[in-house]
């Protein structure tokens, strides 16, 4: 059973910026497409951005330009670089693999809000 294991959330000014990580616990990882998602109270989860595990990238127009996400596939670990925060960017941040899903992880709460 693969744990995922998100942190790094907290309430934050608009235009402020936060790091989360996403730390999981599968021998795998560095095989994986790893990706984030979120959920706003009210919403469906939705997809953010993901990686390969040759390092490409894709991002949510919604996101694109302000999110950066990168992996460190000794650490196991896949992080989200947000800047220039919007309060609609308020949510519940998880990760997962893309193409096979895991259990779902409890997931980092990011409040923007000044």
């Amino acid at each position: 059973q693969v744990q995922l294991v998100e942190s790094g959330g907290g309430l934050v000014q608009p235009g402020g910026s936060l790091r989360l990580s996403c730390a999981a616990s599968t021998t795998f990882f560095s095989s994986r497409t790893m990706g984030w998602y979120r959920q706003a109270p009210g919403k469906p989860r939705e997809w953010v951005a993901s990686i390969t595990n040759g390092g490409a990238t894709n991002y949510a127009d919604s996101v694109k330009g302000r999110f950066t996400i990168s992996r460190d596939n000794a650490k196991r670990t896949v992080y989200l670089q947000m800047n220039s925060l919007k309060p609609e960017d308020t949510a519940v941040y998880y990760c997962n693999n893309v193409n096979n899903r895991y259990n779902w992880g409890q997931g980092t709460q990011v409040t923007v809000s000044s």
